[in-house]
């Protein structure tokens, strides 16, 4: 028994059934559940070779890294051969058209996405908000559409929260209060993301989906296997991402109906990190996605281990059921094996409950959609050996994938071009040049009015010395004029000379005329 043009082969029931997953209905979504350990990865493997065989692009993480074993042939041992022959399966040893991606760029080719393009709401569930700072976010995209401000990487939101800071009050007054605490909050938590390593998930080249919705020349669809092993450590990045890839998908896909085959499956393993703490608008929004993706080709296939980590309502949106074995050693355990055995159609055969327990690594319960579109009745079943390696990839079979890979040299090298981080700086400097110039002209007015004053207040001081020296000379005395009145001692003064005078003049004369005469 092997894959049929119309199906997928999954295994061989108890009853020597084939368990056939049927490609016309394998968009009606699915889940592979069970215990760590009982085989899941192996399912999934199994299942993403055989959509690729059948010509379906297969998206799927690799939460352990042994799931990279699909780009390398298999190796089978005597134990697999012997259960293939069981099945009357021929195992044909090959590996699958594989792309490696990885968000770091470390163990595949770099996957990034905008800002923009997240939005507020899967923003949100990154940065773990809540109400109130979500609301703060979304008026952060909301300034950012209105002024054209593009938010390309975490360094744009950053920039532009501290744009929203230094004008709260103006926002505030048209879309409601922006509190500083709330930005705070966000910046703090930007800064975990970035120190988680998520500042490489956003930027460009982004992310386009026709490199992941791929056929090869030879028919087989392209296996897009995500490494997940470090991206596991930030598991709310990474239920954002996949829940951000569905929707990109929803967007972008065309209405296709019920096609004959999918035109992309997608594999979301560890689902319930996607579940836990989420907001109820988050739950709305899967829940949307997984109802109305069907009708663009795209089948959703969950992956944990316990039915009951998804939520109700996505869990009766998904048909195809492969149940691995399940311990119940807890009361909670023990809720979640009844929730798993009352999802399947009950075989009268065996008790559901008993039988998932029972399981041993390798079988499952299986039940799938038929023709009309029904579960058929569980059966107990043996997994099929798959194709592709068992076990993770070497290194360097990795780097080999990636170097004959075709998104090779597309998204490797990231393009920083200009964005909301660097309008605002450039806003910034020029505000800054403009107060600077503002600033010195005011100084310089400032200093010549300064000296303005000065010059006034020494003329000032100038023109009151004039008028005081002015003054002074205008009161000073006249000199008095000298009397024509001999006072008394100028009277005697002069007698006596006059006096003095004559006789002194008699005495010459005499003493002149007489030696004249003894001549």
């Amino acid at each position: 028994m092997s894959d049929t043009p119309t199906g997928l082969f999954i295994g061989q029931s108890d009853a020597n059934a084939p368990e056939t997953l049927l490609f016309n209905r394998a968009n009606r979504h699915g889940v592979v559940a069970g215990a760590t350990g009982t085989g899941k990865t192996v399912t999934l493997q199994i299942m993403a070779q055989g959509f690729s065989d059948a010509g379906v692009p297969v998206f799927c993480s690799d939460v352990k890294g042994d799931l990279s074993g699909i780009c390398q042939p298999g190796t089978p041992n005597e134990k697999l051969t012997a259960r293939a022959e069981s099945m009357g399966l021929t195992l044909t040893p090959r590996a699958a058209p594989t792309v490696f991606w990885d968000l770091y760029g470390q163990k595949g080719h770099p996957i990034r996405t905008t800002v923009s393009e997240i939005g507020p709401v899967l923003m949100a569930r990154m940065l773990n908000l809540n109400e109130v700072q979500e609301g703060v976010l979304t008026v952060v995209f909301h300034v950012a559409d209105k002024e054209g401000l593009l938010l390309l990487d975490l360094g744009d939101l950053r920039s532009l929260l501290v744009y929203v800071g230094e004008n709260a009050d103006r926002i505030g007054r048209e879309v409601g209060n922006v509190a500083p605490a709330s930005v705070a909050a966000i910046q703090r938590a930007l800064l975990q993301l970035e120190q988680e390593g998520g500042a490489a998930f956003f930027g460009e080249p982004a992310l386009r989906l026709e490199d992941m919705i791929r056929v090869g020349l030879d028919g087989r669809g392209q296996v897009n296997v995500l490494d997940s092993t470090r991206l596991m450590n930030s598991p709310r990045l990474y239920a954002a991402f996949l829940l951000w890839l569905l929707s990109e998908l929803f967007e972008q896909l065309p209405e296709v109906g019920d096609p004959d085959k999918p035109r992309l499956v997608f594999f979301f393993d560890e689902a319930h990190l996607l579940f836990n703490d989420a907001p109820k608008a988050l739950l709305e929004k899967v829940e949307q996605v997984v109802r109305l993706i069907r009708s663009k080709g795209v089948g959703v296939y969950f992956v944990t281990q316990n039915p009951a980590d998804i939520p109700d309502t996505v869990l009766a949106q998904l048909g195809n059921r492969v149940q691995h074995a399940l311990r119940a050693y807890t009361p909670s355990d023990q809720k979640g094996l009844r929730a798993a055995s009352q999802s399947f159609r009950v075989n009268p055969a065996f008790d559901t409950a008993e039988a998932i327990q029972a399981l041993g690594v390798g079988e499952a319960l299986v039940s799938l959609l038929d023709e009309k579109g029904a579960p058929t009745v569980v059966a107990r079943t043996k997994i099929r050996p798959p194709d592709s390696r068992l076990g993770p990839a070497t290194d360097a079979e990795r780097a080999a994938v990636m170097a004959a890979s075709p998104v090779r040299g597309v998204y490797d090298q990231a393009v920083n071009r200009e964005s909301a981080e660097e309008i605002l700086a450039a806003r910034h400097a020029a505000s800054d040049q403009a107060a600077a110039q503002a600033k010195a002209q005011a100084d310089a007015a400032k200093a010549a009015e300064a000296q303005a004053k000065l010059d006034a207040k020494a003329a000032a001081a100038q023109a009151k010395e004039q008028a005081r020296e002015q003054a002074r000379v205008a009161r000073a005395p006249a000199a008095p004029r000298r009397s024509t009145r001999e006072t008394p001692i100028e009277s005697l003064t002069k007698s006596v000379l006059r006096t003095a005078g004559s006789t002194l003049t008699r005495e010459l004369l005499r003493g002149v005329l007489g030696g004249l005469k003894r001549r």
